[in-house]
């Protein structure tokens, strides 16, 4: 009976311990579903709770006139949690959003696939047409409901490669950044890119009660975790609206770009690329279809040349030469050079202009072998030691003039230009070569190239005879914040203002002289300085080239012109860089056939092989 006693004693312990046992066991998973595992949890709310994302409206831009450019439309996205998605008429429902049933099964299993009990975008950017009838009946769609966002809106349908563009973020994004979910929106190029955290704002929360037919019954707790979206920063441009469009006007039916910096600031006033786009076209539903067809547009209006297009700057770039040589004292400026017209070696000038040039003369009359002696007496000056010794020094001159780097600012995508480094031909020539080898830089060709921006800034730097600021799109903020720091410093060049100011008046002759390439464009009662420029292209017709400045005692705006297959530089890049200082500095042109021409000139682009 002991021995029993014991045993039913065991047992007893035994069984105790099992239902113990079990008891902790459930405990435990009531408490994992309760409180540690999220999904069940989930499912209870959102079977009474909605959690709506406020989007603030994104920050608005303006010229540097107060003139509106981009403001923001109310459009609806909607959403889905697939868990409450019940029988429904799916026809119905297709016909109202207007989607196929095939692409309803689609979205839908992305929309389970992302989660089942979390809302996910399920049309987006429906219109308040679509809204206003689809919301009526949307109780017949459990599962489906409503969140108000914001899209873009260009008033003026100018300046599509500088306002950019807002898209879809990608997974990526979204990893990279944790403000981002699924379905939100981010600048994905021009200043929507640049100045994406400032323009975004901070998003808000709303959380609202809803009924078993999946309509909103108030807020939770009368707002308790409600959070007020915070609107983004207004952005003021330093572009001109006027001049902008008025630039993109001048450009049609024409491939090229123009490019007007402020030289005091280095603020840019106009960056028309053509041809251009309506940026209305990359917004709401149909944005994906409209980018590609942008994108097969064999003209590619997609790409903006302003920064993206690099070319030979042609004899634009004499002035960066000359500039050079005097700096060094590689010449004066009563140096004189020989030139035989089209018949002078090793490089041949394109026109007869009178036997032996100084500066002054070869600037206006554009005298190519009077910059390539130049170019040839810097690189072998015996200063430097060698040659080699003083290709170095000219490349860094011309690197501190803003040639071959990014300014890296305020603008996306900005090519760097090519200035070849002495690396560059010890490794072509087998490190043996010359001032003869190289001789085609000597007048802006062979190797080197420039973006249209950089050919501006050049322009700049020589009007404000000696410096520059880097050329940038924003003007300031709409809350007076400062802008970055970067984009006011001065650049100094490090040639001597008394250079640039023979420099400067060269370029006054080539507009205003008797013999200047750019006389037939002089503006009445507007002085200005320029040069022009014809850049040879392999791949058909040369590059008509014109940068300016104006007026030449006050500088008030730097331009650079380039027309791509446009021929001699005085044929399209003048009239055109003519007419926009006209209208920048008087507000208006007085020239209305040269305007009427410009407007209507097509400029045919055909490759040759």
């Amino acid at each position: 009976m002991q021995f029993n006693s014991k045993v039913l004693s065991g047992r007893r312990n035994v069984i105790i311990t099992i239902f113990v046992l079990v008891g902790l066991v459930f405990v435990v998973r009531l408490f994992t579903l309760q409180v540690t595992d999220q999904h069940y949890k989930q499912l209870a709310d959102n079977n009474a709770l909605r959690f709506i994302t406020q989007y603030p409206a994104r920050g608005m831009v303006f010229d540097r006139n107060g003139k509106l450019m981009v403001y923001n439309e109310a459009v609806y996205d909607l959403l889905v949690v697939p868990r409450q998605v019940k029988a429904m008429d799916t026809l119905e429902f297709c016909n109202l959003i207007k989607i196929s049933k095939e692409t309803f099964i689609e979205k839908l299993e992305k929309a389970k696939a992302y989660s089942k009990v979390k809302a996910s975008p399920f049309v987006s950017q429906i219109s308040k047409e679509d809204y206003a009838k689809t919301s009526e009946v949307l109780f017949k769609f459990p599962g489906f409901y409503f969140q108000t966002r914001t899209i873009r809106h260009y008033p003026s349908s100018i300046a599509a490669h500088t306002l950019g563009d807002i898209g879809e973020v990608d997974q990526k994004q979204i990893d990279e950044d944790p403000y981002y979910a699924l379905g939100d929106y981010i600048g994905k190029s021009g200043i929507e890119k640049s100045y994406e955290t400032d323009l975004r704002g901070i998003k808000g929360l709303k959380v609202v009660m809803v009924d078993v037919h999946n309509r909103e019954m108030g807020s939770f707790r009368e707002g308790e975790l409600d959070k007020d979206p915070q609107a983004g920063r207004d952005i003021y441009l330093g572009l001109d609206a006027d001049l902008q469009a008025y630039g993109e006007k001048l450009m049609q039916g024409k491939i090229g770009s123009i490019v007007a910096i402020e030289p005091a600031t280095g603020q840019i006033l106009a960056f028309v690329s053509s041809p251009t786009y309506d940026p209305n076209l990359l917004v709401g539903r149909e944005r994906g279809e409209n980018f590609n067809n942008l994108l097969k547009d064999p003209m590619k209006p997609l790409i903006n040349r302003a920064v993206n297009g690099t070319y030979p700057p042609g004899s634009t770039f004499k002035m960066v030469i000359g500039l050079i040589a005097l700096e060094s004292g590689s010449i004066t400026p009563g140096t004189i050079f020989h030139c035989n017209g089209p018949g002078t070696l090793p490089i041949k000038c394109t026109h007869h202009h009178g036997g032996s040039p100084d500066l002054a003369n070869a600037i206006e009359n554009s005298c190519n072998p009077y910059f390539y002696e130049a170019f040839k007496a810097t690189i072998n000056n015996s200063k430097f030691g060698d040659i080699k010794k003083g290709y170095d020094y000219w490349q860094n001159m011309t690197s501190k003039m803003g040639l071959g780097h990014r300014f890296s600012t305020d603008i996306p995508y900005e090519q760097k230009g090519n200035i070849p480094s002495r690396d560059y031909y010890d490794k072509h020539y087998n490190k043996r070569w010359n001032s003869l080898t190289i001789r085609s830089l000597g007048i802006g060709q062979g190797e080197v190239l420039v973006t249209p921006l950089q050919l501006a800034n050049i322009a700049a730097t020589i009007a404000n005879e000696g410096f520059y600021y880097p050329p940038h799109l924003i003007r300031a903020f709409g809350d007076s914040t400062a802008i970055p720091e970067n984009m006011t410093h001065r650049m100094e060049t490090g040639i001597a203002q008394k250079n640039f100011k023979i420099i400067k008046n060269g370029m006054r002759n080539v507009v205003e002289g008797a013999h200047g390439t750019a006389r037939r464009y002089k503006i009445d009662s507007i002085s200005a300085g320029g040069k022009t420029g014809t850049a040879q292209n392999p791949h058909g017709k040369d590059h008509s080239i014109f940068i300016a400045f104006a007026p030449v005692e006050n500088p008030q705006i730097a331009i650079s012109v380039i027309i791509e297959n446009g021929g001699f530089g005085a044929t399209w890049a003048v009239p055109i860089a003519s007419l926009m200082l006209e209208k920048y500095i008087r507000g208006y042109s007085k020239r209305d056939e040269l305007e009427k021409r410009m407007m209507e000139g097509v400029v045919t682009y055909k490759e040759e092989r």
